[in-house]
């Protein structure tokens, strides 16, 4: 009796952690045309319901629609035109990638650093997995895949932006590379930089 009397009191001690579903209730993406931009209002109510920086998954709305723009006050404005099930499909990309536990399903997680590596940590069941690839790094902290403004590299274009424009990537980067078409191997000229994303021409 004492000890289904104690087994009794350990699980009730325990927490109802519930379903993922229950635990993530993220907002419908809003997207609204702006000419030739596209603003999606509602950007920040969707990292904040994701636990995540708004920064953050504006730069993977970037990277992911292989598109630039600009964040400004929890709005992300982005070249090109895009529709709400466009966000959607990104934003749920991004809590396969970032937020939900491959273990045990919930978005009880963080995003920790280790050794230079970005990990997903899940505080509901303990496992770690990584979510981005290191890089490795010269005696100045940059890394071999690092892309800089008046330097000339040679890339392998993989995919094709909403405009048309040819792009690549290196590292982290994504490089947009107007007149070059996919599978093509150039060599480009990076004219700007911006956060992950890189602008070039034809060297």
């Amino acid at each position: 009796m004492e000890y289904e009397a104690s087994l009794d009191r350990a699980l009730e001690a325990v927490p109802d952690i519930g379903s993922a579903g229950e635990r993530l209730s993220v907002p419908d993406a809003v997207a609204q045309t702006d000419g030739a931009f596209t603003r999606f209002t509602n950007l920040d109510a969707v990292a904040d319901a994701l636990n995540r920086e708004t920064d953050h998954v504006h730069r993977f709305v970037q990277q992911t629609l292989a598109t630039s723009g600009k964040l400004s006050e929890g709005v992300g404005r982005y070249n090109g035109n895009f529709d709400s099930r466009d966000f959607e499909r990104v934003v749920d990309d991004y809590t396969e990638e970032y937020v939900r536990c491959s273990e045990c399903g919930l978005p009880d997680t963080r995003l920790v650093q280790e050794n230079r590596n970005l990990m997903l940590r899940c505080d509901a069941c303990g496992a770690f997995r990584p979510v981005s690839k290191s890089t490795r790094t010269d005696d100045s902290g940059a890394t071999e895949d690092d892309v800089e403004a008046g330097n000339t590299y040679t890339v392998k274009v993989t995919d094709t932006g909403r405009k048309g424009d040819g792009v690549a990537h290196r590292g982290d980067y994504t490089i947009f590379v107007p007149g070059a078409d996919e599978g093509d191997v150039v060599d480009i000229y990076i004219e700007s930089t911006s956060g992950n994303l890189a602008f070039s021409r034809l060297a």
